[in-house]
């Protein structure tokens, strides 16, 4: 039976249907949708109702991929970062009565590395770090037992992460957290232009970078992982970015290190974490 696999974004959410065809996944549905970021929660599970009813099939089972901190343990939203209302509505029970089949959730830098790390630019590497670069900023752990997600769920979270301590304000309190300097809601805030129209300047990229670095050494160092991916709509710039970033992190690693610096965009696009969310899904329980 098919599989419902759910991508919920600070900027836009997605589902997909995937089904089995000899022996192999294929997505055969997918919806996507700028999110409504006053609607919360009720909107968004209107939306899910309506799209899961209009394919017109019964589901096996669902996995999802959130956009903000998740309690794996207990399969509880924490909160969404840009996205009010979300503290407190238990999500997997909702979707659980809903379709009446199984549910398993995670945040989607974790599930987004397990879309890239079995179906994409990470296959064969591990350990992987993915980390997404959109709206926010998120990481994800791969191990070659499975995602790495830390005593209490927050392993990975790279975007709050202070890179610079004289920084802006962060959302979370602090200053200069990676996120902070590096997203896209606030590189859009900052600069008073999209951030394609920014990717477009030499200068500005080359300034980016740097900061982009800032944050990937720490990475880089703790991890030494096999390969870095970077999914989300930034990574969409392509050489333009990673040129300049490889050739800055050469600079920034320390000089002794001989951890790889091997740092490619998501191989499966916008898709990664509705990827990932399949693999979430059929995971044994």
């Amino acid at each position: 039976m098919p599989v419902l696999a759910i991508d919920i974004g600070g900027t836009k959410f997605t589902v997909a249907r995937f089904e089995l065809s000899d022996s192999v996944w294929r997505m055969s549905h997918r919806v996507s949708e700028a999110t409504d970021r006053t609607g919360g929660p009720q909107w968004m599970t209107r939306r899910i109702r309506e799209i899961s009813a209009a394919w017109n099939a019964a589901f096996d089972r669902v996995g999802v991929g959130f956009g903000g901190p998740v309690d794996f343990a207990t399969q509880q939203v924490v909160l969404s970062t840009h996205v009010g209302g979300w503290e407190g509505f238990d999500l997997v029970q909702w979707l659980r009565q809903e379709l009446q089949v199984p549910v398993c959730m995670d945040n989607d830098a974790n599930v987004g590395a397990l879309g890239e790390g079995l179906f994409g630019a990470g296959k064969g590497y591990r350990p992987l770090f993915y980390m997404t670069l959109s709206t926010g900023i998120g990481g994800g752990i791969l191990t070659e037992h499975g995602v790495h997600r830390g005593a209490d769920s927050y392993g990975g979270e790279i975007g709050h992460m202070t890179i610079r301590p004289d920084g802006p304000d962060c959302l979370c309190g602090a200053n200069g957290c990676f996120e902070r300097m590096c997203c896209g809601l606030w590189l859009e805030r900052d600069n008073g232009k999209p951030v394609v129209e920014l990717l477009r300047d030499p200068e500005f990229v080359r300034r980016y970078a740097v900061d982009l670095s800032l944050g990937l050494k720490a990475a880089i160092m703790l991890l030494n992982p096999a390969r870095i991916v970077i999914g989300g709509g930034i990574a969409k710039a392509g050489d333009t970015l990673f040129v300049p970033l490889r050739e800055e992190l050469r600079r920034r690693i320390t000089a002794w290190s001989r951890a790889r610096i091997d740092v490619v965009p998501a191989e499966l696009g916008d898709d990664s974490v509705l990827w990932g969310a399949l693999a979430l899904a059929l995971e044994p329980r």
